[in-house]
């Protein structure tokens, strides 16, 4: 069989995504059904549309030619002022790596960093690709947990006793998928004393940091004293300004590793698309509004869906402080998290994501993303409380 010419590591890659599940989910819509879709971490919003105008202007300007690997200078230019001014980091362009989508970011650091046996210390539940592509290159995982009782933020203490001579990096993430955790500024300070003297690099994922339902600022551990240095911030544009299909993002890092991205790019990608750029310009430098509007509107769902959670017998949430999921306890309902996703999508036609799909650690929760109307969440916690009066 002709997969059997692919190494090992690239078929274990297995990663549920709401990809698969809504998938899944299609049968359903075959039949008739109306499937509630809350598996997707991905916003319902268009794309501003002063943003969307500027991506127009510069493709009928002639922005349609490769650009430089790192990005378009103007716009590498706009987001170190955009950093500075958002998230107090100390950035000049030549920090800025520009990239097609977010996750790259994370791809370059891991395949310049991790070798076999190299750990990387990550959030569990979390990101399922930190995971994934940790093993890929033959590094070892090493989970932090996030617990429930701790709003899903980690103990310094368990983190301390992580850290090894094997430690080369650190994942953070905040908020954060799947949980809404949100580091305090006090974690992240406890956070950086403990590193900043390690043989080691942080990569801090700020992809939700707009969406801080508390009003509290966006604090990045690259702010902190001597953390420019030693950190690599992942950042983009598909969640704040729902551009998911724009493919925008960038990273923000010590000059000399921006320089060693460059040559990855070169031989991934080449670089990225020129009038996407000038859309990112807008986005960053243009109106707001409609980025307070929408982050309001995922204010108010928010409570709808966790309150309603909370309301239900057997379902306990904790408030997300950030992002766009909600993560409720399950574990008292007798089906592990796979079995109870795949009972609401049956039962009900409610689609969520198992919190066994985001590590160990997940094991006994749903994730649900609340990037659907108000209307539509109503309806899947009444239809979700009709299956949990079943089980019960």
């Amino acid at each position: 069989m002709i997969e059997n010419l692919f190494t090992q590591a690239t078929r274990d890659i297995h990663i549920v995504s709401g990809f698969e599940v809504k998938q899944k989910a299609k049968k359903y819509e075959d039949m008739g059904l109306k499937v509630i879709h809350l598996e997707l971490g991905e916003p319902d919003f268009d794309t501003p549309a002063n943003i969307t105008e500027a991506g127009i202007a510069a493709l009928r300007q002639g922005h349609t030619h490769y650009g430089p690997a790192l990005g378009i200078p103007a716009f590498r230019e706009s987001i170190a002022r955009y950093v500075r001014r958002y998230k107090n980091i100390p950035a000049e362009a030549a920090n800025v790596v520009v990239t097609p989508g977010a996750k790259p970011i994370l791809f370059y650091t891991l395949l310049s960093l991790i070798g076999p046996g190299d750990e990387v210390i990550l959030p569990s539940p979390g990101f399922m690709i930190y995971d994934a592509m940790t093993r890929f290159l033959g590094g070892v995982p090493v989970p932090l947990p996030l617990r429930e009782e701790r709003d899903f933020r980690f103990d310094i203490g368990e983190l301390e006793s992580l850290l090894t001579p094997r430690t080369k990096l650190l994942i953070l993430n905040s908020p954060q998928n799947p949980t809404g955790g949100y580091l305090t500024p006090e974690d992240l300070s406890a956070v950086a004393d403990l590193v900043r003297d390690r043989n080691m690099l942080v990569l801090s994922d700020e992809i939700y940091d707009r969406m801080i339902y508390s009003g509290n600022p966006p604090v990045s551990i690259a702010s902190l004293p001597g953390m420019a240095e030693k950190t690599i911030v992942l950042d983009g544009f598909s969640k704040t300004y729902a551009m998911t299909g724009w493919r925008l993002g960038y990273g923000v890092m010590p000059e000399a590793v921006a320089r060693l991205f460059s040559p990855l790019i070169v031989s991934s990608n080449s670089c990225t698309a020129s009038f996407t750029q000038y859309a990112g310009i807008e986005a960053l430098e243009g109106d707001q509004s409609a980025v307070t509007a929408m982050i309001g509107e995922f204010h108010r769902r928010r409570d709808l869906m966790v309150n309603g959670f909370n309301s239900i017998a057997g379902i306990h949430c904790v408030m997300p402080e950030g992002a766009f999921y909600a993560f409720p306890n399950i574990s008292s309902l007798g089906k592990n998290s796979q079995e109870m996703a795949d009972y609401l999508l049956d039962e009900a036609q409610v689609a969520c994501l198992p919190g066994s799909t985001f590590g160990d650690h997940g094991e006994g929760y749903l994730r649900f993303s609340y990037a659907n109307s108000v209307e539509n969440i109503a309806e899947a916690l009444n239809r979700i409380e009709g299956c949990v009066k079943k089980l019960k």
